[in-house]
Formats: C-alpha cells, structure tokens, sequence
C-alpha cells in the first residue's frame, strides 16, 4: 500500500448527463459545490483535513442536488473561494503525498475533481495515482445477490451499528469513507488484492501518450502543407 491515503469527496450542483463526454462539454457536467479531502497513513493515522466551498459564479444549484446536500447559492457566495484556489491546494496535496485516492462512489468524485481541475486550468495528477471505490468493495456485505451497492450511510450503520450524523457534507462523508475503509480492511473485507483488482472509473479519461500528443501536433501541420502543394502545383500548371 501508499505511504498515504487521500479520502475525498464532492458536493456538486446537479449530476452529469453523460459519463462520456469530454470536459470541455459545459452543459453535460455539473459543478463541484463543496470539496473535502483528508489525508491518512495506511495505520489510518489522520495527517490533515481540508473542507471547502467553491464560488458559483458561473453555475447555479440545481433544485434536487440542493435538496440533498442542503447548500444554497447565497451560503456558497458567502462562504465560498475561487475554484483554482481550492483546485490548486488539492493538485499541491496529491503531488505533495502521492497517495492512494479513495472515495465512496470514485466514479462520480473522480470525474467531478477532473472537471474541476479543467475548468480552473490545471493539470489532474489524479491520473496518475492509484484509486480505490470503497463502495465497489460492499459486495460481500449485501444481503441478496440483486442488491446494488451499499451507499455510504448504508454500509456505515452496516458496519458500526450507528447512524451517520451530517451525511452529505463532503468533510463528514470523507471521514466517513476512511473510518469503513479501515473497518473493511481490519474485518478483511478489503485486502491487497481486492484493491489491486478493481478497474477504472467509468469513463476514465486516460492521460495522452507522447506518441498520440505528437501526432496530433503534426496532422494539422501536413494538411497545410499538403494545401500548399496542391496550390503552387495549379499555378505552375495555369
């Protein structure tokens, strides 16, 4: 295992209409509201916490998202920093920590955190670090076979017979995450190899290599050439 584990979390706007899309598809992607992260040793050992709110000066708050989490324009604007402020402190912790980055629901956190760094004009280093869904990891605690995954307040009361107070607050929710993580891996539910074992998020949009960087910096460059060849070739024939 890492040296480190990073728990994150995000509060968003609405959901995303499409797992697919490339960021650069504004209506598709909803906008992260609240970001929280905290860092562990692999002992589960709390290192530092982070909880912030990000400006919605260019989204607005979806009705049922708002409902769920319970934060409102005017809290966010009050309470609110930029988004390549708190962009740029996550980016700083994952180069700083090199961590395993889990979250309960990776697919939605890590598409949601990759959207964030684009749109603050980042590079996400996420993509190069190991993940882990702990709620991927619930299937040897379901009841029956037909039973989707266990959400985060489910397998907590599963776990630790207790209800989770402040549920949807992305801080709570990190901290929620570690402490079954933990429990998970103590009772054996989560080991070495379960972790190893789980692909992708959905959509997992893959860093480009050199070789496909390079060809698509060279492509536009033969088609003007090639236009300028054609060109003096009907002059010289004219």
């Amino acid at each position: 295992m890492k040296d480190y584990l990073l728990f994150v979390d995000t509060e968003t706007s609405g959901i995303p209409r499409d797992w697919n899309k490339p960021y650069s598809s504004r209506n598709n992607w909803p906008h992260i509201a609240q970001l929280a992260w905290v860092v562990y040793t692999p002992d589960g050992q709390e290192v530092k916490a982070e909880n912030h709110y990000i400006q919605p000066s260019d989204y607005d708050m979806d009705p049922m998202a708002g409902s769920v989490h319970g934060l409102t324009l005017d809290f966010l604007r009050e309470k609110g920093e930029s988004r390549h402020a708190v962009m740029q402190l996550l980016q700083r912790d994952l180069l700083h920590y090199k961590p395993l980055v889990v979250a309960h629901f990776m697919q939605l956190d890590f598409h949601m955190v990759g959207v964030g760094f684009h749109r603050a004009g980042l590079t996400n280093p996420m993509l190069g670090l190991p993940m882990f869904c702990t709620m991927r990891a619930t299937g040897p605690l379901l009841r029956h076979s037909t039973q989707g995954f266990l959400r985060l307040g489910d397998l907590y009361q599963r776990l630790f017979h207790e209800t989770l107070e402040n549920a949807h607050d992305a801080l709570v929710d990190s901290r929620a995450a570690a402490r079954c993580f933990f429990e998970m891996r103590r009772q054996g539910i989560i080991t070495d190899e379960t972790m190893s074992s789980q692909g992708p998020p959905v959509g997992l949009q893959q860093p480009m290599d050199a070789a496909r960087k390079l060809q698509i910096g060279v492509a536009p460059w033969l088609l003007v050439g090639t236009a300028v060849l054609v060109l003096l070739a009907f002059l010289l024939i004219a």
